[in-house]
């Protein structure tokens, strides 16, 4: 097998397809055929949330205080500004996460945020973005109400919101991390909460097949993913017990902070080729690259670096789109990955660090042209011309993914689901 990544690339992630087109049931011969991508297979992924103000339409027209509350300020509108993130978001991504978080999401009992979520979905949808809701269940970020209930109470809660939640989404958004970060779950001693009690109690494996059975029963056709950071030995030995108990994971979440530095391509293999093994699709869930200074190596829980300013610099963001390449390259080199999720376009997100895609400023980094020119360049087939044979068909090389093939002023779409050759009729 083959080494070079952009070979295993063209290998796992492209088609030659031989397209035979007619015209009124006769073959389209010697015409031009137009051959137009519209959208990938694989998903590109990057987190949704800070656009649920602008999607709910709560936005003015006011100027823009900037990050510093006035000084520094464009004076743009705040609308116009998150319009103008949107542009470059939906110009570069095909698949959004959105929070779900008990403690943002219902931090008073019985008033969920279900209206402006799903405005949001549906915003996202409308705009031929897939969603996929994070998570349903985890001990951190939770509610203070559900840490007060007795231990039954909190699974029979627990169990209902993600009923709820499931149900009431249902047809907007179709996959959900159900629950998260279970390998420290019952040991995690931040704070009381309820998931840890109840997981401790429980066990991991039962804890995992009560959230599965909810969310199954209220969407039997949702994707639901097992979640984690931990990518030990643990984490593996949990997706064994699982599997062995015939609880269903549709794909696994692997996450990958690299605010300590960039994994490298030797590691993301083989960390690839450890969780491959299940033959379950492997989404890398929350990806982050920094383009300021790294995190200290000595620092064991991300969340204990807390600082005043962590400012992206040109160097860094020289290293920072180099990394993203390298990355995304790897990802797709491997067959079991099916999407990647990038943890905030903007800089300024979790743990304030300058790991997003666009400057606090609004203007994009080199990382985001970087990525832009393999997912819109290198791995994108502009609109090309071609001429059928008198058979009317055509042929091309294309990634995985939806093509709109016109000609004599009509337009048929279809897919390319396989890599390898692909044989398709087109009735125009």
């Amino acid at each position: 097998m083959s080494s070079d990544p952009d070979a295993l690339i063209r290998q796992h992630r492209t088609a030659d397809a031989t397209v035979t087109v007619t015209l009124d049931g006769a073959p389209l011969a010697g015409r031009e055929v137009v051959v137009t991508q519209r959208n990938h297979e694989f998903l590109f992924g990057c987190t949704g949330f800070e656009f649920i103000p602008l999607a709910n339409g709560e936005l003015g027209a006011a100027p823009d205080a900037g990050p510093d509350g006035g000084t520094g300020s464009s004076g743009e509108p705040e609308a116009a500004r998150a319009e103008r993130l949107a542009e470059l978001w939906f110009d570069l991504f095909n698949f959004a996460t959105l929070p779900f978080y008990l403690g943002q999401f219902e931090p008073e009992r019985g008033r969920p945020d279900t209206r402006r979520l799903l405005a949001t979905a549906r915003w996202f949808t409308e705009r031929g973005c897939p969603v996929k809701g994070h998570p349903l269940a985890w001990h951190s970020v939770t509610a203070e109400w559900l840490t007060e209930l007795p231990n039954p109470d909190v699974v029979r809660a627990q169990v209902e919101r993600i009923r709820r939640e499931v149900t009431d989404f249902a047809g907007v958004i179709d996959m959900w991390d159900v629950i998260n970060e279970v390998v420290i779950m019952p040991i995690f001693d931040r704070y009381d909460n309820g998931l840890t009690r109840i997981c401790r109690e429980l066990g991991r494996i039962p804890m995992i097949r009560t959230v599965f059975d909810a969310a199954r029963e209220a969407n039997p056709h949702a994707t639901l993913l097992l979640n984690d950071f931990d990518m030990s030995a643990a984490y593996e030995c949990l997706i064994e017990g699982v599997l062995e108990a015939g609880i269903r994971i549709d794909a696994l979440g692997l996450q990958s902070h690299m605010h300590q530095g960039y994994w490298g391509e030797e590691r993301t293999l083989e960390v690839l080729d450890r969780f491959s093994r299940y033959g379950l699709p492997i989404h890398f869930t929350e990806t982050t690259i920094v383009s300021g200074h790294l995190m200290p190596p000595e620092i064991v829980d991300l969340n204990d670096y807390q600082i005043p300013q962590w400012p992206s610099t040109p160097e860094g963001e020289e290293r920072q789109a180099d990394e993203i390449v390298r990355h995304y390259r790897t990802l797709l080199s491997h067959p079991s990955v099916r999407a990647m999720t990038y943890w905030g376009i903007s800089d300024g997100g979790w743990l304030g660090a300058p790991g997003g895609f666009v400057r606090v400023d609004g203007t994009p980094k080199p990382s985001y042209d970087a990525l832009h020119s393999l997912v819109k360049g290198e791995w994108w087939l502009p609109p090309t011309t071609l001429g059928a044979d008198e058979r009317g068909r055509v042929r091309f090389n294309g990634f995985l993914g939806e093509y709109e093939v016109s000609a004599a002023g009509r337009s048929v779409t279809v897919r390319l689901d396989r890599p390898g050759p692909a044989a398709l009729d087109v009735a125009l």
